[in-house]
């Protein structure tokens, strides 16, 4: 390793005789020997020593310059140390060839840092052992690594100890308290995690060298609500995280958290403006099973993204991230079906309340898994959303909705007179081109003018100016509109005279309970009376019972749709039921 060759005596000529006095030589042949020897030595690049080895003591022989300059021979030199002596006598003892360790002289901060080198010589004297000792001062290199592992664990920002170093603690903390005698794994320890809240905007409107300033500021106070024993880390932009053994871990960890809130609630005064900085806290506990480091520090995550959102100190509940692990396993599975057409269309009936026809079919969604069996889709329409795949599957409930109109079409032998209704995402209306769809759909199949898309308050909300530029491609297409669950959004009236709305779908809120509650038909007349003024017709959602269909009919109420007149139907069914409805009309 030390890229030196192994001098062996019976390979040199020179050598092949001992030097020591009494053997039989001469002084001019032992003089002519040790002078070559000492060249040798003194030709290599490391300190390097020989040594003989008599009875369990060790004499030095030789050394070269190198050797008596760095260890400042004769007054300290390295084997004048006891366990440097101590380790050359046990090698000799033994059979190895060589062997190599790392040995400190001194402490482990200050001292000198060698890689010690020892090789067997061929034996001159059968009373004595030869040994090469060789040493490799490795000071700086081990200064160097010690201070690149610093910037490795430590951010350059605050001088706290990063991600890095703090996923080690942990896992040195668990482990530490798994081996307590009255301790499970890790119990006692919390880990919190501390997000600043609006740091971006900061950044944005001060500049990134206040927002590192404002950094360093909350890094100070951090460091003030802290006990000694407890680790405070930055282990993100905006996070900071708190590791600590407590008594009473729950109750402890919260007063903790209120003690950090107190603390960064005093407003900062940075570039001449006074700064107020929110912070959101997330703590978590190692389980009666023990946990791993990565799922502690998961689950502290898990935590603090639900305080941000629910805006109080969180403390990890396994359930919640049970119900995060299947949304996330939802996906998949999701987009798989997807992938492989596993989906399908329900259709209910629109009811025409003057008339009792069928004046058209909802089509909703529906996921039956192989594994799971039926999926809601209050379960897995908000995982699409979440995830980006409502896109695709609001494109495939368009075009498999334009099929099944086709389809009924063939069978009647003429085009019905019905509409076919797909709800569309705030996600579509933000991020897919919903008007570029809906023409190819109607153009490969025929059904112009018998489109509806359905959409909620929030879908404008969102992005109105996005919004009134889709409703009105999708207008220029002969598509209806309708805004979906009406009264339950944040409604503009302004929006709904400015937009192409062609009906309103009062929420069933609103329609289940307005027979025995006058406030909610109240709503209903207020909502029937708007639509009028607007020329817009109504569709009455979750209709029960003949009593409140009777009723919404008499209001003026255009269509209605529940379970009084059918649920959701296959397309099959959906032909069949509405050839009833239009011989018995």
């Amino acid at each position: 390793m030390l890229g030196q060759p192994d001098i062996r005596d019976d390979s040199q000529p020179v050598d092949a005789v001992p030097p020591e006095p009494g053997l039989g030589l001469g002084p001019k042949v032992i003089a002519a020997i040790g002078s070559v020897r000492q060249s040798y030595l003194d030709a290599l690049p490391i300190p390097t020593a020989i040594v003989s080895v008599r009875d369990g003591a060790m004499t030095v022989l030789h050394y070269n310059e190198r050797y008596a300059v760095s260890m400042r021979v004769p007054s300290d030199g390295l084997l004048d140390k006891p366990d440097m002596a101590t380790a050359v006598c046990r090698f000799a003892a033994e059979t190895d060839a060589i062997e190599e360790f790392d040995w400190i002289d001194g402490d482990e901060i200050d001292g000198q840092h060698y890689r010690v080198r020892l090789a067997r010589l061929s034996r001159l004297d059968p009373g004595a052992e030869r040994v090469m000792v060789s040493a490799l001062d490795r000071t700086a290199e081990v200064q160097t690594q010690r201070s690149l592992r610093a910037e490795m664990t430590h951010d350059s920002l605050t001088g706290l100890p990063n991600r890095t170093a703090f996923a080690d603690a942990m896992a040195d903390a668990i482990e530490a308290g798994g081996t307590a005698p009255d301790a499970r794994s890790g119990a006692g320890l919390a880990v919190l995690i501390v997000d600043l809240a609006r740091f971006s905007r900061v950044n944005q409107c001060l500049g990134s060298a206040v927002g590192d300033e404002l950094i360093v500021t909350v890094a100070r106070r951090l460091v003030g609500t802290v006990r000694s024993g407890d680790m405070l880390a930055r282990i993100g932009g905006n996070e900071f995280a708190i590791l600590m053994r407590l008594a009473d871990v729950a109750d402890d960890a919260v007063v903790a958290a209120h003690r950090i809130q107190a603390a960064l609630a005093t407003p900062f005064r940075l570039s001449e403006m006074e700064i107020r900085v929110d912070c959101a806290i997330g703590c978590a506990m190692p389980d009666e099973r023990g946990s791993l480091a990565t799922d502690l520090f998961r689950n502290a995550q898990f935590a603090v993204k639900q305080a941000k959102q629910t805006g109080r100190i969180e403390l990890f509940q396994a359930r919640e991230v049970n119900a995060v692990r299947r949304r996330f396993s939802l996906e998949t599975e999701l987009r798989r079906a997807i992938e492989n057409d596993r989906l399908t269309l329900a259709y209910q009936p629109l009811i025409d309340l003057r008339t009792g026809a069928v004046s058209g079919f909802e089509a909703l969604a529906r996921w039956h898994d192989p594994q799971r069996g039926p999926i809601e889709p209050g379960e897995f329409i908000p995982v699409a959303e979440e995830s980006g795949l409502i896109l695709p599957l609001g494109r495939w409930a368009i075009e498999a909705a334009a099929r099944t109109l086709v389809a009924w079409d063939r069978t009647a032998g003429r085009k019905l007179p019905v509409q076919v209704c797909v709800n569309l995402s705030a996600v579509q209306i933000q991020r897919d081109d919903v008007s570029a769809t809906v023409e190819a759909v109607q153009a490969a199949h025929d059904v112009a003018g018998r489109m509806k898309l359905e959409l909620t308050e929030s879908c404008i909300v969102a992005d109105p100016e996005r919004a009134v530029r889709v409703l009105h491609a999708l207008q220029e297409q002969d598509v209806r509109i309708a805004i979906d669950d009406f009264g339950t959004g944040y409604s503009s009236l302004a929006y709904l005279q400015k937009l192409p709305i062609d009906e309103l779908k009062i929420d069933r809120s609103f329609i289940t309970p307005m027979l025995r509650d006058r406030d909610s038909l109240a709503i209903v007349r207020a909502v029937l009376s708007l639509a009028a003024a607007l020329g817009m017709s109504t569709t009455a959602e979750g209709v029960e019972t003949v009593e409140l269909g009777q009723t919404l009919g008499a209001l003026g109420c255009t269509r209605g749709q529940g379970w009084y007149y059918a649920r959701p139907l296959t397309p099959e069914a959906a032909y069949a039921y509405w050839l009833a409805r239009r011989h018995n009309s």
